[in-house]
This record gives C-alpha cells, structure tokens and sequence, in this order.
C-alpha cells in the first residue's frame, strides 16, 4: 500500500522504493544514506548532486542520497526526476505538502537502507566534501552520532548562539552547536519521537538515550541559491519546543513525579492549614476565612494534580506501547523480522 501524500521516482539503481513500503528486500548493502530534505532547492539540487557524487568517489562507501521534496511549489520535483535518470545513487520522495524538516528525516530514513544516516540540508550553506568526515567517526565506532561546530560568519549566529548556550545548560550535552549537520547511527531514528520541528533536539533525545555524541568543526557557506526558510517566528516556537523537550526528558516517562510530588504537597499544606484553623478556632475562638480559602484551594489543586499524574502515567504506559509497535513496524518493512506464524525459514521479506 502506497504510504499516504508520498510519491517516488522510480530508480535507476535498485532500492527500496515509497511504493513497495520498503517491504521488499534491499538489493545491496548500504555504508551511508545522506537524507537531504528539500523545500524550493531547485537551483541548488544539481550541484548538490554532483559534488555529493565527488564527495564519495574516492572514499570506497557504499552510499545512497535520499531527497525528500517537502511540498516544493518550485520544479524541485522536475528536477530531481532529471536527476534521478543521471545518478543512481539518487532516490527521491515526494512530500505533497510541506510537513517540516523532522517528518522530511523520519520518511527519509523509512525510504533508506544505510547503517548510517546523515542529516545535510539541499542549500550547499554545508558542502558535501565534509560528509566523508563527518560519518568517519560512526563508522570507526568511536561515537554514535556526529555534529557539525559551524565554522564562519552566518546571519542567525546570535540566535544560534543564544539557542546552544540554552540548551547546554539544561541539556548538559558535550557539544557546542546542536543544531547543524549530523551523522548517526540507524537506531538513533528509533528512539526519537514523531514530534515537530524535534529535530533540533536529536542530540540531546541520543544522548538521553545512553548513545555517545561528539562534534567536528564543519565550515557553513553563504546559501548557494534561493532564500532561507527561517524567520523570527521560530524564535518562541523554538523556546518553546526547548521547555517540552526538557518536560519530556525529565518526566515524560514518569509524569507522576511531578504531577504527584506537588500535587502532595499542596494537599499536605491544606491539611496542615486546616488543622491551624480548626486549632486557632476552637482556642482562641476566632474563624480567619482566608485559611478557609487557602485550605479548599490547596486540597482542590493538589487532588486535580494528583488524577493529572495518575493520568499522565496511563498515557506514558500508551505511548511505550506506541513506541515498541513503531519499532517492530519499522522492523517488518525493512525485512529484518518476519510476521506471526512466518516461519523462520520461509524467507519472507514482504511485499
């Protein structure tokens, strides 16, 4: 079944295509897939290609791009069919409408079959002679995922640097710049969350996950062609994605911890609160109405804290659930575990 709002070019070169769901088995190991998501990259996708193809001659790594158009309104699409007839390390995806750069990444890597991804955008502000060293260390297996430390003058450098000087001290992640070019390891992709605009984030989720993340000095270039798609707005939106990921970090896994803790204590202080009124009462005769209030306010918040806990514990317990069927799909079309009642030696790789 053909996954909704996608389309694929077919290939030149054998490979996993949108429309088989990536059923079938992959005709041929693969070192390095470079998912390149695409918005309005028309100008920029030939040259793209062709220093990607320099890139890797000399390396002796087997290697695909996987291009995923992001609802393009330009000839992205044109361009990558011309592309694709050229080179065959080419496999491009259609995105119908935009869905931002974490969904291009997800369906980048459901269309690839390398044990090692790399995220570089399509707007040559980062050249792809530097991919061969920016996956060296993941291969070697001296760390699990790879950033790029942007090197040279850039127009969102005081955003950029406010942004990573945020984000270490509440991630306290080993690497200066999180947002950049990245190499990882396959099963990197499958500890991070389906959320938007998370991408920003994969460092810190990885590293979070136990897997080892180090960085290397990549110098960033003046965008090659067009005009880049950030604006202030992302500035708030970017904050805000910061705050969920450290909620979802720090108690995302046991809400209760929150929810629960604070919700105790407020209906302990109501407690102790109305047992000073009720004492100052029957003493000293005298009814202080604000402690009634405070008492009725603090029992009432802290018991509608304690059911959101107990509640967000349920929905925690779904979303493990969630994760591990995600894993196992994403197992299933790729080949490497067979369905129920599949017998282990049938050599079913799907459809």
């Amino acid at each position: 079944m053909r996954p909704t709002g996608l389309t694929p070019v077919k290939p030149s070169a054998p490979y996993v295509t949108p429309a088989e769901g990536r059923g079938a088995a992959p005709a041929a190991e693969c070192d390095v897939s470079v998912l390149v998501p695409a918005k309005d990259e028309a100008e920029n996708l030939p040259l793209f290609m062709e220093l990607t193809e320099a890139a890797f001659r000399d390396s002796g790594l087997r290697f695909e791009v996987v291009v995923v158009d992001d609802g393009s309104v330009d000839a992205t699409w044109q361009v990558l069919a011309e592309l694709a007839a050229r080179y065959s390390f080419l496999h491009p995806v259609r995105h119908r409408a935009q869905r931002g750069i974490a969904e291009a990444l997800r369906t980048g890597y459901v269309h690839s079959r390398g044990r090692v991804l790399v995220f570089y955008p399509a707007d040559l502000q980062f050249m792809p002679e530097d991919i061969p060293r920016l996956v060296a260390p993941v291969l070697s297996g001296e760390s699990d995922m790879v950033t790029g430390f942007k090197q040279g003058a850039y127009d969102k450098a005081f955003v950029s640097g406010i942004y990573n000087r945020l984000s270490r001290r509440l991630f306290h992640v080993p690497v200066r710049d999180l947002n950049s070019v990245k190499a990882y390891r396959r099963e990197v992709m499958e500890q991070l969350p389906a959320r938007p605009d998370w991408h920003r984030y994969m460092i810190v989720i990885a590293a979070s996950e136990g897997f080892t993340v180090s960085e290397i000095p990549v110098p960033l270039y003046p965008r090659h062609a067009g005009r880049s798609k950030f604006g202030l707005g992302r500035i708030p939106v970017g904050v805000l994605d910061m705050l969920s990921v450290w909620f979802e970090l720090r108690f995302g896994k046991k809400p209760l911890l929150l929810f629960g803790m604070t919700g105790a204590a407020l209906f302990l202080l109501g407690f102790v609160v109305g047992i000073a009124a009720i004492i100052i009462r029957v003493v000293a005769d005298i009814g202080f109405r604000p402690l009634l209030n405070l008492v009725e306010t603090c029992v009432i918040v802290g018991s509608v804290l304690l059911v959101g806990g107990l509640l967000g514990e349920q929905i925690a317990g779904q979303r493990a659930e969630v994760r591990e069927l995600r894993r196992q799909l994403d197992q299933l079309r790729a080949g490497e575990i067979a369905p129920a009642g599949t017998p282990p030696d049938s050599g079913h790789r799907g459809r």
